[in-house]
């Protein structure tokens, strides 16, 4: 089970720049469906990939999926010459996205983002319109089945639309 509030305040408290979309950022906008990671947009400046190591180093990362042993390690340089990153915590399984297919990267999504309190933590979720953009864009199954029940959700948020 992913502890999403204490990754949140991990990110939050360390200052990290990022933004919540994928299942989380749905669930924050009233879907019933179900999420077991942590998907998030970070910025690439090298002081936030600073802050972001440094915030997420004490929850042990690891390449999600990968055989114990494979010389992994989650420091800086790792995750500047990367982009994005699927990895399981001590608190359980994070999405370190760089950027994401049909949104972009942190800047790109930032201005299409709100500031919402989840988990009791303030952060930037992607907006609703936005998310249903990138879900539709990033094609997969999952994806394209949520795509109804948000525009439901977006649907009753904005009757006049």
């Amino acid at each position: 089970m992913t502890d999403y509030k204490n990754l949140l305040t991990l990110l939050v408290r360390g200052g990290v720049q990022f933004v919540v979309v994928g299942g989380v950022a749905a669930v924050a906008h009233g879907s019933a469906r179900t999420t077991e990671d942590l998907d998030v947009v970070y910025g690439r400046s090298s002081s936030n990939i600073k802050r972001l190591v440094e915030a997420l180093s004490p929850t042990n990362p690891y390449l999600r999926g990968a055989p114990p042993g494979l010389p992994f390690k989650f420091d800086e340089k790792t995750v500047t010459n990367g982009l994005n990153f699927t990895l399981i915590t001590n608190l359980g399984p994070l999405d370190l996205l760089g950027e994401i297919t049909g949104g972009g990267s942190y800047e790109q999504l930032l201005p299409y983002s709100l500031k919402v309190v989840i988990f009791g933590i303030e952060c930037h979720l992607l907006g609703l319109e936005r998310l249903i953009q990138v879900k539709r864009a990033a094609g997969r199954p999952k994806d394209l089945e949520s795509i109804a029940e948000l525009e439901k959700i977006m649907e009753r948020a904005n009757p006049t639309k």
